[in-house]
């Protein structure tokens, strides 16, 4: 038994405890994800768990209105901060025996890394599981003995190098983290890990022109839509209107969609190119996730020549969790926005049209 519990630890509790406060790092109420929020009223089917939300909002799921396991490697029971790429990391390890208990070790170190983990196709053996792009080791202690039933030793990094935001998608994620190791004579060592959110912040354009296209079947229809600009920031505003210059088939209804479309892979800077091009195929070790973040429809009836249509989208509504647009991160991933402009004729026969959006953050959240 005594054999048992030394594998498992000898009764030694990690907990690594990020003080986001002092460096004015931003408090995020869940961990950001590709996943919809599928049910913005949970908190009315299930007021038990909203009543646990406001005493712990970073512990409930959203999307799916339940608890997160603490089995996750990505849960905690922290606050999670979201930290801007020039802020320093900050904290402190808790070590925790039970009373009257010590404990051998052979030192404690600390590691914070930056990590791009693309886990879709390892089994097939196309891809490397993650790929470390960050990595540094600092010592907390030399080895010797635990005493204390608790122990707090402080740690900072500063003036690590963060260069990509976090990104949380479907086939590939961004993490930073920081891990804890207490190594042992004979046993394997003890680790704990916990996230750090990292979000860039970008700069408006210098120039950001709008965009106009004419779209149509010969003889049968002619369209113009224009929207205001390309590029957005993530709590932007879409404004545009769609121009019906020639309507010789009977449309039922129009639909304005938002797409994001993740692709991951080795070489994925290749299939990247092309903004109106459809969805890329799975390409030897490419592969593309295309996912409808919002639809709403914008025009019910048949219209009419020189009719005009409004189109007002707001970002901040879509029920999602929204990132910059990626280009080609490490040669591994892109993550791209589109708007897909659908027209749907009284014979179910569909009409579409994409354009690539930019999107960019303007805040920390």
């Amino acid at each position: 038994m005594d054999f048992l519990s030394s594998l498992a630890g000898g009764g030694l509790n990690v907990e690594i405890c990020l003080t986001g406060e002092s460096t004015n790092a931003m408090p995020l109420d869940h961990r950001p994800s590709w996943r919809l929020h599928k049910n913005p009223f949970w908190r009315v089917k299930h007021p038990s768990l909203a009543a646990k939300a406001e005493a712990a909002p970073h512990l409930i799921d959203e999307t799916a209105g339940t608890l997160i396991s603490s089995g996750s490697p990505f849960s905690t029971s922290h606050q999670m901060y979201a930290y801007e790429a020039s802020q320093d990391v900050e904290g402190v390890v808790i070590l925790s025996l039970p009373s009257g208990k010590k404990m051998d070790h052979l030192g404690l170190k600390i590691q914070f890394i930056g990590r791009i983990d693309m886990s879709h196709g390892v089994h097939e053996g196309i891809m490397r599981p993650h790929y470390d792009f960050v990595s540094l080791t600092k010592e907390l202690a030399p080895p010797g003995t635990l005493y204390n039933a608790k122990t707090e030793i402080p740690f900072l990094f500063k003036n690590m190098d963060k260069e990509h935001e976090s990104y949380s998608g479907r086939n590939v994620s961004v993490r930073y983290f920081v891990r804890v190791i207490v190594e042992r004579k004979f046993l394997p060592p003890i680790s704990k890990e916990l996230d750090v959110w990292v979000q860039i912040i970008g700069t408006p354009p210098e120039e950001n022109e709008a965009i106009k296209m004419e779209v149509g079947i010969e003889d049968c229809l002619h369209i113009e839509f224009e929207y205001e600009r390309r590029v957005y920031h993530l709590e932007d505003v879409i404004v545009g209107k769609i121009h019906f210059l020639l309507v010789r088939i009977k449309i039922k209804y129009m639909e304005l969609a938002v797409i994001r479309r993740e692709t991951s892979g080795e070489g994925v800077a290749s299939t990247t190119n092309g903004a109106n091009a459809g969805p890329v195929g799975q390409q030897s070790n490419v592969f593309t996730e295309t996912q409808t973040l919002v639809k709403y429809e914008i025009m019910d009836g048949a219209p009419v020549k020189g009719e005009v249509i409004p189109v007002r989208l707001s970002l901040k509504g879509i029920p999602a969790d929204l990132s910059p647009t990626y280009t080609a991160v490490n040669n591994r991933f892109s993550v791209r926005y589109f708007l897909n402009l659908v027209l749907v004729d009284e014979e179910d026969r569909r009409y579409f049209k994409q354009q690539e959006i930019i999107l960019w953050r303007k805040d920390l959240g």
